[in-house]
């Protein structure tokens, strides 16, 4: 299982992502950085190369999330520093998803919350390709959020079934509640996830605070795991993550 380090970016910086309350994100102080590198996206994306041997970097474009521009100059610079980016820019068209990939994503990520139609997932992996595709289920306190508006609803299960018939190649799991407030994962979920989808690639994120975390992820099958406070808090370092992907390469 991998271990991909979050970049939440806002205005230029990395800022530290609390409880999806996106109003009160601020600069992120992270053990990887000297203080008055806080919120310095290059820094902090060159120490998860350097310090922690991570060359996958998942990236939240939250000014474009929000309904801004998306930050593209940033992103730009983030693939020139050496990472292989899965970013969330809004994409809703097959244009969003080619203009992303152009600025040196790997993988584009579409959420739930920003998506107005399976039929729009549908016209994107048609564009560029399922494999290219990340849908993201978007949740708050295990409810789905879905756009005002949007012609569609269900379980998490039943969104992730038509994400994937929709074209989805890979599937991100992510509670906006469980983001950086140590609540923990939402185990079950995950699990009938790979249970329902045993082909479909399983990434997850939100909750995780150490080791232990990395284990039970790896137990429910996903294949990565987001993570960002517990790389900026030493819960989770560059031992822990290699021991973790050992384990897993002996398990295979």
């Amino acid at each position: 299982m991998r271990v991909i380090p979050v970049l939440d970016l806002m205005a230029g910086r990395a800022v530290r992502a609390e409880g999806g309350r996106r109003e009160g994100y601020a600069p992120v102080h992270s053990v990887l950085l000297p203080e008055e590198r806080a919120g310095d996206a290059l820094a902090l994306a060159g120490a998860f190369r350097d310090r922690l041997g991570r060359d996958e970097w998942y990236v939240a474009d939250l000014d474009a999330i929000a309904g801004g521009a998306p930050q593209q100059a940033l992103l730009d610079a983030l693939a020139v520093a050496g990472g292989r980016l899965l970013v969330d820019a809004a994409v809703t068209t097959p244009r969003r998803a080619h203009d992303v990939l152009t600025h040196g994503a790997e993988r584009v990520v579409v959420g739930l919350e920003t998506l107005s139609s399976f039929d729009a997932l549908r016209d994107i992996a048609t564009s560029v390709g399922r494999e290219r595709i990340v849908f993201s289920l978007d949740l708050r306190g295990g409810e789905p959020i879905v756009l005002p508006g949007a012609p569609h609803g269900g379980t998490p299960l039943e969104l992730v079934r038509a994400a994937i018939d929709a074209g989805a190649g890979a599937i991100l799991v992510i509670d906006l509640a469980r983001v950086g407030t140590g609540l923990g994962l939402d185990l079950p979920l995950l699990g009938a996830l790979r249970e329902a989808h045993p082909e479909v690639e399983l990434l997850a994120g939100g909750g995780v605070r150490s080791r232990r975390d990395l284990v039970g992820l790896a137990d429910a099958g996903c294949d990565g795991a987001l993570v960002a406070t517990a790389l900026h808090d030493a819960g989770l370092g560059r031992a822990d993550i290699e021991a973790r992907e050992r384990h897993s390469s002996d398990s295979r």
